[in-house]
């Protein structure tokens, strides 16, 4: 297991970082194990549309695409590529505005393990979810406020990296890093602005889920105090 802390996150605020657009407009990044970029993509019935050197040629064809819409397109692209991390091979997965984070982590996180973190941008509001075999083990916005089937478990990892499960925040951790060493403490693959830049970055359209054959949708609640609920609402539920 690394030894992550939000100190090892600090480059994500550079006004210089490509990470920067993604804390501007919104992004998702998921981590799963053992799945493959393509994979992944079959998984989430996405169409592959190519390859793309590096975030800022990623960034470029998401912009491209956004361009081709008068409107909001009912799809949204994702990068995926390879990363080392614990037990193996990991894909990593990163988008901009779309919900690959949440609503196919079931699916993804079957028989192996699943993280992502994610922020709405200008909003803001962030988000954070650990899967385990398909099932959703510790989810949370505020870090005093988690939900999931074993809510608790990531207590003591997430007051080493910096985060306070149980009460104020300390001004002088930026919560956005913390997450990131979280996730890493749970993956073991390192996100460095050196490897976001410069992977090779297999492309799908993603379809936005059809109203139709949703599931499942959950629902995160915070009041202006960082009070707050989760509740998970199924399709089968009467």
């Amino acid at each position: 297991m690394t030894l992550a802390t939000a100190a090892d996150y600090g480059w994500i605020r550079s006004s210089s970082s490509l990470f920067a657009y993604g804390l501007e407009v919104g992004y998702t990044l998921t981590l799963v194990r053992g799945v493959s970029p393509s994979e992944l993509f079959r998984i989430v019935g996405a169409e592959p549309r190519g390859v793309c050197q590096g975030l800022s040629g990623f960034i470029a064809a998401e912009q491209e695409f956004l361009d081709g819409y008068e409107e909001w397109p009912e799809a949204f692209l994702a990068g995926a590529f390879t990363a080392q991390g614990e037990g193996g091979d990991w894909t990593l997965a990163l988008e901009f505005g779309g919900d690959l984070g949440t609503r196919p982590m079931e699916a993804l996180s079957a028989g192996t393990r699943a993280v992502s973190h994610s922020s709405n941008g200008g909003k803001p509001m962030h988000f954070f979810h650990w899967y385990e075999d398909g099932e959703l083990r510790t989810t949370f916005e505020w870090p005093s406020n988690r939900t999931g089937s074993t809510p608790d478990e990531l207590n003591g990892l997430m007051t080493e990296v910096g985060l306070n499960p149980s009460g104020d925040e300390d001004p002088d951790v930026d919560r956005k890093a913390a997450v990131l060493a979280l996730a890493e403490r749970l993956t073991g693959v390192r996100v460095t602005e050196e490897l976001l830049a410069e992977a090779e970055y297999q492309v799908g359209e993603v379809p936005e889920e059809d109203a139709e054959e949703w599931r499942s949708i959950t629902v995160d609640v915070t009041d202006a105090h960082g009070a707050g609920t989760h509740v998970q609402l199924r399709r089968d539920q009467p």
